[in-house]
């Protein structure tokens, strides 16, 4: 399934790139206008005086087809993967008590008792007993 998602990526990017390319290759309306009053040095052309608008505007449609398929494609296949459970990103995370001893207050010798932090001198709670005293 990744293979596919990859692919399809690098077809949907290059399409983008070349869409890109060729939408500024183009010339807009207007350069048309000013064609016409004497200006023609874009009518000499490698494609000819019309010819070179109808396959510039015919490739990009194509490539904005290929983009949009992509698209689609990428969206589809990104939706079968499965759901993730529901929970709590919290839920697997390990809290300082669980720790042992040696490894909550580094430097410490074993027999030595551990100094009382905040969150040893605080009550468990929910609510207001969790907001600090002043």
């Amino acid at each position: 399934m990744n293979v596919l998602l990859t692919i399809l990526l690098a077809v949907q990017l290059l399409s983008a790139l070349g869409m890109i390319g060729l939408i500024l290759m183009q010339h807009g309306k207007g350069a048309d206008a000013g064609a016409a009053f004497g200006g023609g040095a874009g009518s000499a052309s490698l494609f000819g005086a019309s010819g070179g608008a109808n396959f510039l505007s015919r490739t990009t449609a194509v490539l904005a087809g290929v983009f949009l398929t992509c698209t689609l494609g990428l969206a589809y296949f990104g939706n079968l993967r499965e759901a993730p459970t529901s929970g709590s990103v919290l839920e697997g995370s390990v809290l300082p008590a669980d720790l042992p001893a040696a490894a909550q207050i580094p430097g410490q010798a074993k027999g030595d008792e551990p100094a009382p932090s905040v969150v040893d001198t605080q009550p468990v709670g929910t609510g207001a007993a969790q907001i600090p005293a002043k």
